[in-house]
């Protein structure tokens, strides 16, 4: 399971606000990106210096800039200082345990999730890695922990001019990356559930310790999924609600619908988990029940045996004076008697079900 604490004792002693990377060092060079576009014009570029970046006073031209690794904390300082963004804020976008959250700062509004990486065969737990957006009227950060395809089909949108993405504003866009992260569950989801199907087939057809394994390993994913999803829900229905200036009337209705797909998102972790803990109980009853089926075999041997070994045991005892042992048939009888005990204990088994 992934660590919860990823060397939160960097910061000990440090005063709150202080800029300490709290998470793991993926890209040796952070990357950043900017898009300037509105219904007419699109500008994209990459920087090699925040200093570079320059925010344009026309207020219909909206401002992304997205960077791929925060490891390197020089780079939010500088975008702390162009935007005018709180120490704490920066503070919480550099923990990368953080949970999923929205903040409304009054001039902006900051938002927290988690996006998701999984193993194909879903045997490796899901590993969270940390979206942090940041959106006022005519801007839009967002920061990753690495680079990744995930936002790749929301650029694709805005170069090629499709839906209403440039029509609208920066509160559009910060609803096009939440929702495009969340629609991303899905498809984890997805795999999950046809692993699930696989595991309930083999834990009918082959049980064993490899299916208890992977049922292990998906319930681990199930808890933290949930542990991400739960909150990013209240973070959705507080944007949602919000009364913020920076959130036009009618970009609410998207933020209503990103809130239903978290809502189903949740729904679906919690039938999965369900589905998870039956089959659990299943394995467990299926090894008692074998264990039983074995014990009731051992039972059934040992006691048609006692009746035997009680007569062995007295043919067995060494007495000079024993009127059976001069019989010329004896051996036979008792050979006979043994046969026909053991035979009529069966059939007595048989005929109450024990066997």
């Amino acid at each position: 399971m992934p660590k919860q604490l990823k060397k939160r004792s960097r910061k000990t002693g440090l005063p709150p606000g202080a800029l300490v990377h709290i998470g793991e060092k993926w890209s040796e060079k952070a990357r950043i990106s900017v898009m300037q576009y509105n219904d007419e014009t699109l500008r994209e570029k990459e920087l090699a210096d925040v200093r570079e970046l320059t925010v344009p006073s026309d207020t219909s031209l909206i401002t992304w800039i997205h960077v791929d690794g925060l490891h390197d904390t020089a780079i939010l300082a500088q975008l702390g200082e162009k935007f005018d963004l709180h120490p704490l804020l920066l503070e919480d976008i550099l923990n990368t345990d953080h949970r999923p959250k929205m903040e409304d700062m009054g001039s902006y509004i900051f938002v927290v999730l988690k996006t998701f990486a999984a193993d194909a065969s879903l045997m490796a737990e899901v590993k969270p890695e940390q979206v942090s957006l940041v959106f006022g009227s005519n801007f839009v950060l967002s920061l990753q922990e690495k680079e990744s395809k995930l936002l790749l089909p929301i650029r694709e949108r805005i170069r090629q001019g499709k839906g209403k993405i440039r029509k609208l504003g920066a509160d559009y866009l910060a609803h096009a990356i939440l929702d495009t992260v969340v629609d991303s569950y899905f498809s984890i989801l997805e795999d999950i559930g046809d692993e699930i199907e696989a595991c309930e087939e083999d834990l009918v057809n082959r049980p064993g310790t490899a299916v208890m394994k992977r049922i292990q390993y998906l319930k681990r994913n199930m808890i933290i999924l949930r542990k991400s999803v739960w909150p990013l829900r209240e973070a959705v229905a507080a944007l949602e609600r919000s009364e913020s200036p920076l959130i036009a009337e009618s970009t609410n209705i998207y933020f209503r619908d990103v809130y239903d797909h978290t809502i189903q998102v949740m729904d679906t972790i919690e039938t999965y988990r369900d589905s998870l803990s039956g089959m659990l109980d299943i394995y467990l009853s299926s090894l008692s029940n074998r264990m039983n089926e074995i014990m009731k075999v051992l039972t059934i041997i040992a006691t048609i045996f006692i009746p035997l070994t009680f007569i062995a045991g007295v043919y067995g005892m060494n007495f000079e004076y024993m009127p059976e042992l001069k019989w010329r048939w004896g051996y036979f009888i008792v050979w006979g008697v043994i046969i026909f005990i053991a035979l009529f204990m069966l059939k007595w088994f048989r005929k109450n079900r024990w066997l």
